[in-house]
């Protein structure tokens, strides 16, 4: 090893002409404490040609914290454009904690692209907010913020409003979580509205640009409001979209449970289904919105006219016992949406979002896929939602692995792609044709996405905090394989995913039984 790294040295020169988005290899093994081969790196460094983000994004990692290398790759990025910074923002937000000095290449660059875009500026504030609370970047985090606000005083108002109207779904959530259990759910629900109906309320809920999405204007909040069933009682608000007229636009507001884990999967989710499009396929994903607003406490996009495969099963079994065994009943659900003509184009977009995300959650090694967590629109696009667990955290009980497949690939799921004729053969296999060319996808920007999760470790997840959890990654992406390994390896865990899928089935029940057994 020692040799190679003789020879790759004596060679640099070589490397910047014919090699170059090897910098981070010959970078790892300059001798840092010895000024002439820094000062040859340096200068080496000078006359490299730049690279393309995606692998500029690996040189911000804490293994290279010369200013020198830090202001070369910034120099790189800077010729991203605003939707592709909005893309790795939420990384490039956390590698902020390995700089060695708050006036730094990377913070004036986030601050100049911020104040030249408000929407950057938006999620910028939102996401270094989120970890104000976090004692070790406070300082750094608020001066950046009060710089930022210092440099867009028109912007002050709309998030200052929207930091009130947290605040009180904080305070609506409290009391809901303080007295649920000493009333009935109606009641609850009643006083909630109460509370929301008083005029500070009324004022703060009202007319403010959605943290999610501030293209969005929640103008007024709707009556349907209600609190949810899981264990910290998040808050389901409707609100009347200004921008667009007669559209409902909803959000959960979740309270004692950390999103960054969700927000991170999502924007993956976002990012394959950007890179699939870019190669002309579209496979219908719902990379619904999310985002950390602070300590534990965040928002999601309501995805409106969607159900879970949960209440499906149930709403068409006798018993929680069978539901999950019924193999018609998401087919039937499909039709009684999707009258005559209608249903073709669903059984379609099914089709095309089963596959999307059979894929992804493999990719990602998603775990606790029960079918609460699975969710379906009327028009037939299928997704999946709660990331609690990933790269390969799988959930167990008493020591026993719950989830043994891959990946979601139920019979019933199978049943809607061949339009619930068993013979269909034609149809699943342009499903599987489907999930082949969108993994071969992902495998060529393997880097991407194993750059992005190392960025991430300084987030402090408890399930991403060193190389080692992001090994899954680099085996699911199938990392220093050929595309053909890599496709044979796949086909091997779709075949497996296929026939395994009655345990998954049981586990469905289990959570059924188990579900029914607390309400």
């Amino acid at each position: 090893m020692k040799l190679m790294e003789i020879l790759l040295w004596n060679l640099r020169g070589v490397v910047r002409q014919r090699y170059p988005e090897s910098l981070s290899k010959l970078l790892l093994i300059t001798k840092w404490n010895k000024r002439e081969d820094v000062a040859q790196m340096v200068d080496l460094l000078h006359k490299w040609p730049e690279l393309p983000a995606l692998h500029a994004l690996e040189l911000l990692d804490y293994c290279f914290p010369d200013p020198r290398v830090r202001s070369f790759t910034i120099r790189c990025l800077r010729k991203l454009s605003d939707e592709e910074l909005l893309q790795y923002l939420l990384q490039l937000v956390q590698v902020l904690k390995y700089e060695s000095y708050l006036d730094c290449d990377l913070t004036t660059f986030l601050l100049e692209r911020a104040l030249a875009n408000k929407r950057i500026g938006h999620f910028l504030f939102w996401h270094l907010r989120s970890e104000m609370h976090v004692s070790s970047v406070s300082l750094r985090f608020g001066l950046i913020l009060e710089a930022y606000c210092r440099g867009n005083i028109c912007h002050i108002k709309s998030l200052w409003k929207q930091n009130e109207a947290l605040n009180k779904m904080k305070a609506v959530n409290d009391f809901v979580k303080s007295g649920w259990q000493k009333t009935s759910r109606q009641q609850m629900t009643d006083d909630m509205k109460l509370c929301i109906k008083q005029e500070a309320y009324i004022w703060a809920l009202s007319n403010l640009l959605s943290p999610l999405n501030p293209s969005i204007i929640l103008s007024e909040i709707w009556w349907v409001c209600k609190f949810m069933d899981s264990k910290m009682k998040p808050l389901w608000l409707m609100y009347k979209n200004k921008c667009v007229q007669g559209e409902a636009a909803g959000i959960i507001f979740k309270n004692g449970d950390d999103l960054r884990q969700d927000m991170l999967t999502l924007q993956m989710i976002q990012l394959m289904e950007n890179l699939w499009k870019k190669e002309g396929l579209d496979l219908r994903m719902i990379p619904y919105g999310c985002l950390s607003t602070g300590n534990k406490t965040g928002l999601i996009e309501v995805v409106k006219n969607s159900e879970t495969i949960a209440n499906i099963q149930r709403n068409n079994s006798n018993s929680a016992a069978t539901a999950a065994f019924n193999k018609d009943a998401l087919l039937n659900w499909l039709k009684s949406k999707n009258p005559e003509d209608k249903l073709d184009n669903a059984i379609e977009e099914f089709t095309l979002s089963c596959a999307g995300y059979c894929v992804a959650t493999y990719v990602l090694g998603i775990g606790d896929r029960h079918n609460d967590n699975i969710m379906i629109k009327e028009t037939g696009q299928l997704f999946h939602i709660d990331f609690g667990h990933f790269l390969g955290n799988f959930k167990s009980k008493f020591g026993i692995n719950r989830e043994r497949v891959p990946f979601i690939l139920t019979y019933d799921f199978v049943h809607v792609i061949q339009q619930g004729r068993t013979n269909n053969s034609e149809k699943f296999e342009r499903f599987r044709a489907y999930c082949e060319q969108a993994y071969k996808i992902l495998c060529r920007n393997g880097t991407l996405f194993v750059n992005l999760f190392a960025m991430m470790k300084a987030a402090g997840l408890p399930e991403l905090s060193s190389f080692k959890d992001i090994q899954y990654l680099k085996d699911s992406l199938a990392l220093g394989k050929s595309e053909e390994e890599a496709l044979k390896n796949f086909k091997v865990k779709f075949n497996e995913a296929l026939r395994e899928s009655w345990k998954t089935k049981v586990n469905w029940m289990m959570h059924s039984l188990a579900k029914d057994s607390r309400l």
